[in-house]
């Protein structure tokens, strides 16, 4: 019970309810106001009656009158009691005799006709006329007695006709208080989501939301809650992972470094028999294992310098380096192993205009090692090679080409696929770029450099 009241809801029922009281309130002062403080103000004043009562007493009295001064007496009483009454007689002449207090312009002679046209212009209409027979012959003639139906409202008809526009404005003005507190209600609550929306857009250091302040116990609050335990599980989860990670690039590390060991003993062990008298098929065949001993022994080697790279650990170091002087030196160092493997080996190096690169030498040297190294075990079908330079305006580069398949043979690439995101990594790290396309005629590698702008 204690949340709900705390809830959007419970606030929202709430406002309904002080309006539902307000326009209560407001009601109920006025009924106080114009019908409780004024005393009997819905009753006729002292001594007069109302309007079905008047006409009775008019007839009554009207047939007891015998003479002129009866008639003059009645006038007098009456007009006591009602000082803006019209009253009039019509003698058995149909002449206009005695009047008091006259209003409404009527001739001094009446016959028939206007006086049958006089009682339905005022019949049940304004003002309040009752005609009656004087004395108790109809000869004598009638008399008329006409009041203002107004004067004969109660204080009370009179002050709801003058302040009925307050009972209106007070309604509008209840309206209005509840639209203003409708709108500030859900305006508090358009604030709060869309600071929630912001917040969940906001990223911290490690790519993931920012904790939001938990400000009120109710539906939102619950919501900013269940967002804050998402981030901190999302976090957990992110530290349980790079744990899982460390652990598994420490194990590939120790495993690597473990399976090197056997293998150089098994490939010195081959290598020692290869020097023994042995027939020539026992010769091709240790041949082949220490060819598939090194191998091995490279994949391994890639296997941890791409955990080193993962876990950022690998030393870099940039330098300034003479990149065609470097070029040159490396690739005498490769030319005999080409040569040997039968290899047609174009080299075509020209220095750059801007030939001092800032890289790490043997960062670099690992490179190339990389894509000769898979040109030689992956593209000796086409048994070329060409490394050349290449400039333009916006770059220059170092491009590799071949004439082999190896790029468009797949599942014939021992190794390739992670020798070259090395070369991937190590290109990036040191803020170059490298582009690779092979078709069936060959694969080009070309390391850019892009050329910086001297304003």
């Amino acid at each position: 019970m204690k949340r709900f009241f705390k809830s959007l809801l419970a606030k929202y029922i709430l406002i309904i309810l002080i309006a539902i009281f307000l326009i209560q309130a407001a009601y109920f002062i006025i009924i106080f106001v114009f019908f409780n403080l004024i005393e009997d103000i819905d009753s006729p004043e002292d001594g007069q009656y109302s309007f079905s009562e008047i006409e009775e007493k008019w007839h009554q009295e009207a047939s007891a009158i015998v003479s002129e001064e009866d008639v003059i007496q009645l006038f007098e009483e009456w007009q006591e009691v009602y000082p803006n009454a019209s009253m009039f007689w019509v003698n058995e002449d149909g002449v206009l005799d005695i009047q008091s207090n006259l209003q409404e312009n009527v001739p001094d002679q009446w016959d028939a006709a206007y006086t049958a046209e006089f009682l339905k212009r005022h019949y049940n209409n304004d003002p309040f006329t009752v005609v009656a027979f004087a004395g108790e012959n109809e000869e004598d003639g009638f008399i008329v007695f006409q009041l203002e139906r107004d004067v004969m409202k109660s204080l009370g008809q009179h002050l709801f006709d003058q302040y009925s526009w307050a009972i209106v404005t007070l309604t509008l003005g209840v309206v209005f208080i509840f639209i203003f507190l409708s709108l500030w209600f859900f305006r508090g609550i358009r604030k709060r989501l869309v600071y929630l929306q912001e917040a969940m857009e906001i990223r911290d250091t490690d790519g993931l939301p920012i904790l939001i302040e938990e400000k009120k116990q109710d539906e939102i609050g619950d919501l900013e809650k269940a967002f804050n335990q998402m981030v901190q599980e999302l976090r957990e989860s992110r530290e349980r992972e790079q744990e899982e990670e460390q652990l598994r690039k420490e194990l590939i590390a120790n495993l690597s470094h473990d399976l090197r060991t056997p293998l150089t003993k098994i490939n010195a062990q081959a290598y020692t028999l290869q020097k023994m008298d042995l027939p020539e098929e026992a010769k091709r065949s240790l041949k082949l294992a220490s060819t598939s001993i090194e191998d091995v022994d490279k994949l391994i080697e890639n296997l941890m310098s791409y955990t080193l790279l993962m876990a950022s650990k690998y030393k870099k170091e940039l330098k300034d380096l003479d990149m065609a002087r470097f070029l040159r030196q490396y690739l005498a160092t490769w030319y005999p192993v080409f040569e040997k493997e039968g290899f047609d080996v174009d080299v075509d190096i020209e220095s750059f205009e801007q030939n001092i690169w800032e890289v790490d030498a043997l960062w670099f040297s690992r490179i190339l090692d990389n894509i000769l190294q898979n040109v030689l075990r992956h593209a000796g079908d086409g048994k070329y090679i060409a490394v050349r330079t290449e400039s333009t305006d916006q770059h220059d580069a170092i491009v590799i080409t071949d004439k082999g398949k190896w790029m468009q043979t797949g599942s014939e690439q021992k190794g390739a696929g992670i020798g070259l995101s090395i070369v991937d990594m190590m290109v990036k790290g040191m803020y170059l770029d490298w582009e690779i396309d092979s078709t069936e005629q060959g694969t080009t590698i070309k390391i850019i450099r892009v050329k910086r702008v001297n304003n």
